[in-house]
């Protein structure tokens, strides 16, 4: 048998909205002929196309006259918009867009399909679907039951509004009816933005009892949506709420909750957080936060957040290639038993300016900064409600030089100077000024090896002497009260973290780096190093690492390699290989199986109202048992106290039609607003209703 191409030029006189059906069909089949009646008959390997939509079919009957189509099953319609129809027989007319289709099923966007005894497609935007089951779940040829499907009446799918509209609508899991609802609306999986509900979440907790979370998503034009979240149980009454909206030029959200509750049952509670950004021209960025809650229990009630300090702000910022600029507007709020917001500082400004020139007459780079910084206590105590307000400048020169012989030299020479106005505290003279100038000199020699193998070393000893002229000023120290001694500042000329603290004197800067890069498997990255000053800051605690005229000895290294292990660590050791400071951090993926950790030891140090020591290990992983379930585990567990903290254990299903997450997780410590609580979460969501489509990991097999 050989096939035959034959191109129908027909006027097809439909709406010009079917824009495909100005287009010619085309029909191949094995044998072409035409009877009597002047109906052209195909048979065999049937295809017809006309644009996007297209059949295959075993036969096809065209009449010249009226423009109908007669096809004979098995049937395969696919309209190009990602639906597909399989059916049995089919009368369509000439578009292909309106017509009768017999043991049809509809398959929208590789997700969601629809068995229908009879198929109804109106003005190719419309399907009517007659005694009709729906579901997302892979049904197999056994004759076994999907584990979950909707069954109907009737169901109307609109293309053009991407929904789909139930009558008589039945939720069965297996053969079992669930509910009944006379209508139901429910988006296709191609629209991204419908109202309606979500999946329902179903919550235990020890304080508030049982209860049931309901989303509602409400869309509010093509650039906003809010969602309302009911949630009810026996002690509480809240109404969850996030609100989205974007712009041609940035964004917000707001997240929040309202409550009323058994907890406190004469006060509102709630909480409110919000965020955005907007691009602004010249190359100006403003952003905002917003943090807000009723209480100081409220978070750990409801898990909302884990914050205990709250931070609201405003900022507007420039960044480009020579110059930074930003101003800040600070609001800060402690949730953290024994601190007061009165003696706190609450409102805090803060700017800060750079800008790099670069001297074609002397070469190098010349560094002008500002910062000004104010913040504001709302006691007004004499000491306890101290207000501080200063301006800190910098100017300074830099360069390098690299010799012949791969030595690098970087030199750098400035002064700053500093403006402080100290109020409420009659302890302090409230003005104070002063002049520091200072000058560095470092060398490093890196040396670079590669190894027959393809892996390379590189180890880079470095050496910097500095010097600051002039005395620390008598002021309090009220934003350098924690100081990390790290890879980050080892060649700094002052380490505390902001400028009304700064180190005076010579001092000196030793390090060694070392690193093993080999790219079929692991890299290494070790640094050692010690500074020396010539007389001690008594700023500096204890446990920085930095007291006395030589410092702790600072170790830090990484080690990973491509199967999936990573770990990270830093300590502070002193002379007597005592450790004040030390930090792990790994993960491991392997196989199924990841696992990450921490842990951190801090030695007890009262400067830093830390009256005993800290040690303390974080662990979580998870494990997937096969392509549907996985497991997962986490705890925090006090060394130093021999207590667990927090621990959780979550168990998960999925596969292509439902999403199933079981959640269990235990607080053990208390306060005087918090008791220890246990959570239990349950959700169980229908996947198919959406425009993802990121379900072929979970897709099971038949016959399995």
């Amino acid at each position: 048998m050989r096939r035959l191409l034959l191109t129908l030029l027909v006027a097809l006189g439909l709406p010009a909205a079917a824009q495909d059906s100005d287009r010619p069909a085309v029909l191949v089949a094995d044998d072409l002929f035409i009877t009597r009646d002047r109906e052209l008959v195909a048979q065999g390997n049937v295809e017809a196309f006309q644009g996007t939509t297209r059949i295959r079919a075993s036969a096809i009957r065209y009449n010249d006259e009226t423009g109908a189509l007669v096809i004979e099953g098995p049937i395969v319609l696919n309209d190009g918009d990602g639906t597909v129809i399989l059916a049995d027989a089919a009368e369509l007319d000439q578009g292909l867009q309106n017509g009768l289709l017999r043991g049809a099923r509809m398959v929208l966007n590789q997700q969601v399909q629809m068995a229908a005894v009879q198929i109804d497609r109106v003005e190719g935007r419309y399907s009517q679907l007659y005694k009709t089951a729906v579901t997302s779940c892979k049904t197999c040829n056994d004759g076994e039951l999907p584990l979950w499907q909707i069954r109907a009446r009737r169901v109307v799918h609109d293309t053009e509004a991407q929904q789909l509209y139930f009558d008589d609508a039945t939720f069965h899991i297996r053969s079992v009816p669930v509910f009944y609802l006379p209508r139901l609306r429910l988006p296709d999986p191609t629209l991204d933005r419908a109202d309606g509900f979500l999946a329902p979440s179903i919550r235990t907790t020890s304080l508030l009892g049982t209860g049931l979370k309901l989303p509602y998503f409400i869309t509010l034009g093509e650039s906003r949506d809010l969602t309302l979240t009911p949630y009810l149980s026996s002690s509480t009454r809240t109404l969850e709420f996030r609100y989205r909206q974007a712009f041609t030029n940035g964004d917000i959200e707001f997240d929040g909750a309202y409550t009323r509750d058994d907890q406190l049952p004469d006060e509102t509670r709630g909480y409110l957080f919000g965020e955005g950004s907007f691009e602004l021209e010249r190359g100006y960025k403003l952003s905002f936060t917003i943090e807000a809650v009723s209480d100081s229990s409220y978070f750990t009630e409801y898990s909302y957040s884990d914050e205990d300090r709250l931070r609201s702000d405003l900022t507007l910022s420039r960044a480009r290639r020579d110059s930074f600029v930003r101003t800040s507007l600070y609001n800060f709020e402690t949730l953290r038993p024994g601190e007061l917001n009165s003696t706190l500082p609450t409102v805090v400004i803060d700017g800060e300016f750079e800008r790099r020139f670069f001297p074609k007459a002397w070469g190098g780079e010349l560094r002008f900064g500002l910062e000004a910084h104010s913040h504001w206590r709302s006691s007004d105590v004499d000491v306890i409600g101290r207000d501080v307000s200063r301006i800190n400048g910098s100017l300074k020169y830099l360069r390098r030089f690299t010799h012949r012989s791969g030595l690098v030299t970087d030199a750098q020479v400035g002064a700053t100077f500093n403006f402080f106005d100290i109020t409420q505290d009659d302890t302090f003279a409230q003005n104070h000024s002063d002049i520091a100038p200072f000058a560095a000199v470092g060398l490093s020699y890196p040396m670079a090896r590669r190894e027959a193998g393809g892996a390379s070393q590189v180890l880079t000893p470095v050496v910097q002497l500095g010097w600051t002229d002039g005395s620390r000023l008598d002021i309090p120290n009220e934003e350098s009260t924690r100081v990390e001694f790290d890879q980050g500042n080892i060649l700094s000329l002052s380490r505390f973290p902001r400028p009304d603290r700064r180190e005076r004197g010579t001092t000196a800067a030793v390090a060694v780096n070392w690193s093993r890069f080999d790219p079929n498997g692991w890299d290494t990255y070790v640094a050692v190093g010690q500074v020396f000053r010539s007389i001690s800051d008594p700023a500096f605690t204890d446990t920085s690492g930095l007291s006395g005229v030589r410092s702790d000895v600072l170790l830090a290294g990484q080690i990973k390699n491509n199967a999936g292990l990573s770990l990270t660590a830093r300590t502070l050791v002193d002379s007597d290989f005592d450790i004040s400071k030390a930090e792990l951090r790994g993960g491991w993926s392997f196989g199924k199986t990841t696992v990450e950790g921490t842990y951190v030891w801090l030695e007890a140090d009262t400067a830093e109202d830390r009256t005993e020591a800290i040690s303390e290990v974080s662990l979580d992983g998870s494990y997937d048992i096969n392509k549907q379930w996985s497991a997962s585990a986490d705890v925090r567990y006090d060394v130093q106290n021999s207590t667990a903290a927090t621990a959780g254990l979550g168990l998960t299903y999925n596969n292509e039609c439902v999403s199933v997450d079981l959640s269990v997780r235990r607080r053990y410590t208390s306060s005087t607003s918090v008791e220890p609580s246990t959570d239990i979460g349950f959700n169980i969501g229908l996947r198919g209703f959406s425009a993802s489509n990121g379900t072929e990991r979970y897709e099971r097999s038949c016959g399995k």
